[in-house]
């Protein structure tokens, strides 16, 4: 039994997934298959931008054109022939779409926004699903909001673990005995037929909750890079790829940014001793990157970078120390607005964090906030992150830059700059 997830890059246009089904052909050969897949492309940011207007009941219809006519593209070269099912299946699934953009109600954001960009997953596994049935492999569509069962924090909905597990155990090993299995990540849904999300590039942590539940052999990412690399080749030149690394030292890089792997990936793998594989879709005989449990020497330096950090920072008003009571009182405000600390530092008098840049969420706290403390902040700025450092990786990725806040521990050494 393995699961596997194919994101946005793996599925982009016609060409991608025809190599998807050259993987799938390849593997589901040795036994059972359960496949997540991701919105194809650039399909979450473009429903983003058109939740965003229609939101503010501003003309979208350009937009929806265009996301629509993308899909339908990638489609038209997969069938030539119209009168495949797939055309209906995802007309269908656009005009729910649209319905639920011409519905919308303002005092509503975050949990309309879970309805509506819920729709890049359903659209890409339904053609996913269509085409690996035209390649000849036994291939079934499942809806995964009536498996993965979360509370209603939207956006980042919370699993209900044990429930989940009953539904899927339950269900999905009979299914796969003779099926292929394609479904959707990053969506999950309520007791009450809502849909949710699980936070921004949640695909592998859908991944890892299939693999959780159904005890599976392994899980494997496949991306466009050749393993989990110790920096974003996008980023930062000279990358070097893990041949193995342990769950403990891939969930730090996850928590502190790296992009490879949604930092909730980990933890349901670890718990069943899981091995998860990173392996290239462009070349996947390459070996790619095992993460278990493994003993390993002294790693490369790991980079990683965030943007559109704030940093902010609380200083008491009466010249009096920052307090545990003080702490206690900005971090029940934190976790009410939902805000995640990437670093934090306090003095005699004022405590600091560094925190991803949220506007609505940053005025909030400012409002609840500013009564008892003086409050400044910087935005626009650069997290990074060194992994297990020396003193050649500081010095060579803090020359020439600004630092307002670093920090230093046994392995990590943080600072924040402007951009």
């Amino acid at each position: 039994m393995q699961v596997f997830k194919f994101g946005g890059a793996s599925v982009k246009d016609a060409a991608a997934f025809r190599n998807v089904s050259f993987i799938v052909q390849k593997h589901s050969v040795s036994g059972q298959l359960l496949i997540v897949v991701s919105a194809i492309g650039k399909t979450t940011n473009a429903l983003e931008t058109i939740f965003g207007l229609a939101h503010q009941q501003q003309n979208y219809s350009s937009d929806f054109f265009a996301l629509k006519t993308y899909h339908f593209s990638v489609t038209q070269e997969l069938f030539p022939e119209k009168g495949n099912p797939v055309y209906e299946a995802l007309e269908h699934l656009f005009v729910e779409l649209e319905e639920k953009l011409q519905n919308l109600v303002p005092d509503k954001f975050d949990q309309q926004y879970d309805q509506v960009i819920s729709f890049g997953e359903l659209l890409a596994s339904t053609l996913l699903h269509h085409f690996l049935k035209a390649e000849n492999l036994p291939a079934m569509w499942l809806d995964c909001r009536k498996y993965i069962q979360t509370d209603s924090t939207w956006r980042e909905g919370k699993v209900d673990w044990t429930w989940t597990e009953k539904l899927i155990q339950r269900d999905l090993p009979e299914m796969l005995k003779n099926q292929i299995i394609v479904t959707q990540g990053f969506i999950g849904g309520t007791s009450d037929g809502q849909t949710t999300t699980l936070g921004r590039e949640g695909s592998d942590y859908s991944a890892a909750i299939f693999a959780y539940c159904l005890k599976a052999q392994s899980m494997t990412i496949w991306k466009d890079v050749a393993g989990l690399l110790n920096a974003d080749p996008k980023i930062f030149s000279n990358t070097v790829r893990y041949p193995q690394i342990s769950y403990q030292e891939t969930i730090e890089m996850a928590y502190y940014g790296a992009s490879v792997i949604h930092p909730k990936t980990i933890k349901p793998l670890a718990d069943r001793q899981i091995p998860l594989f990173v392996k290239s879709f462009l070349d996947p005989e390459s070996e790619g990157t095992r993460i278990g449990n493994c003993p390993h020497e002294k790693l490369a330096p790991a980079f990683i970078l965030k943007q559109n950090q704030c940093l902010i920072s609380f200083g008491v008003k009466d010249f009096s120390f920052i307090s545990e009571q003080n702490l206690s009182t900005i971090f029940h405000v934190l976790s009410e607005l939902r805000i995640k600390i990437n670093l934090m530092q306090n003095s005699a008098i004022s405590f600091s964090i560094c925190t991803d840049y949220h506007g609505a969420r940053m005025e909030k706290l400012m409002e609840t906030l500013r009564d008892q403390f003086v409050i400044q902040y910087n935005i626009s700025l650069q997290l990074f992150t060194i992994k297990n450092y020396d003193s050649e990786s500081i010095r060579n990725l803090t020359s020439g830059k600004e630092i307002l806040l670093e920090q230093r521990t046994r392995n990590t050494y943080q600072f924040a700059c402007r951009a």
